[in-house]
């Protein structure tokens, strides 16, 4: 007890004053205009603190019970809750993302390749539902490559962190996507997990939804969704928008690989070369 009235008649931080100096804290009375007499006591709705409450201290003192946030990079105004431990096993970068359910794939608009027709390399940010960016990812290709081997070229997608840091690598052999040659698709090394799309990939004026499932179909794992993003920019760009929804407790590897899986989506039915379908 000693030791707690102590520290509650302990100076304030950054004072020189003397324990037993009152507090020079404003009158608990609203000031007003001149002739304003001061506000009245409680207004309706509003209880009034039972006895013995002290109030929420002084300024720049926290409240009791008060959540405590952090800003790891997130943009000014925007609290974040302080992440948890990450799961064990959880590769390098990826800490962020075993906290989430939902991520959005908004590739950028390259003003060269809507004016010349020349394919550049494709470049996405990775948000969480709240419009954060979290990752970045980039296409590494060749000039030749891009525009000779249009939708159907081989690439390395780097995804990159907010700290610099290269935490996924994505490559894509160059195969056929075209059931004429099928000796040349796309190779399954190992299957996870299936992939459900419509019958006819349209998104006109409309979302466009691949079914993600477990190997036997009967479980939904997620979804990833091509989203429509209005008429001029799907018909004078190839910049898509997708959004990947997953459980929150699913493997974050299997999260990684639904975000390749979307990838590959937009270069298999929904990238355009020299602005033609």
């Amino acid at each position: 007890m000693e030791k707690q009235n102590g520290q509650m008649n302990a100076p304030h931080p950054g004072t020189n004053l003397p324990p037993d100096y009152p507090p020079q804290y404003p009158s608990a009375t609203l000031q007003g205009p001149p002739g304003h007499t001061g506000y009245p006591g409680p207004q309706s709705g509003y209880s009034i603190p039972p006895a013995g409450y002290s109030g929420a201290g002084p300024v720049g003192f926290p409240v009791q019970h008060q959540p405590v946030y952090n800003q790891p990079g997130g943009p000014a105004g925007i609290p974040w809750m302080p992440a948890p431990p990450p799961p064990s096993g959880c590769p390098p970068g990826l800490e962020y993302l075993s906290q989430i359910d939902q991520i959005l794939v908004h590739q950028q608009i390259e003003l060269l390749e809507v004016i010349t027709g020349f394919e550049t390399n494709n470049k996405y940010e990775i948000k969480n539902s709240f419009g954060q960016k979290i990752y970045f990812a980039v296409e590494d290709t060749d000039c030749c490559t891009r525009n000779c081997c249009g939708a159907s070229r081989p690439f390395t997608m780097r995804i990159i962190d907010n700290m610099g840091q290269e935490v996924i690598t994505l490559e894509r052999p160059l195969r056929c996507d075209s059931c004429c040659c099928p000796c040349c698709l796309q190779e399954r090394r190992e299957d996870v997990l299936k992939i459900i799309g419509p019958c006819v990939v349209c998104s006109c004026c409309a979302d466009v939804d691949f079914e993600i499932k477990s190997l036997d179909e009967e479980t939904i794992v997620g979804k990833i969704s091509k989203q429509w993003t209005g008429f001029v920019r799907e018909a004078f760009t190839d910049a898509d928008n997708f959004g990947i929804q997953f459980p929150l407790d699913l493997d974050v590897k299997m999260k990684a690989v639904m975000l390749g899986a979307c990838f590959l989506i937009d270069f298999m039915f929904f990238e355009k070369s020299g602005n033609t379908e």
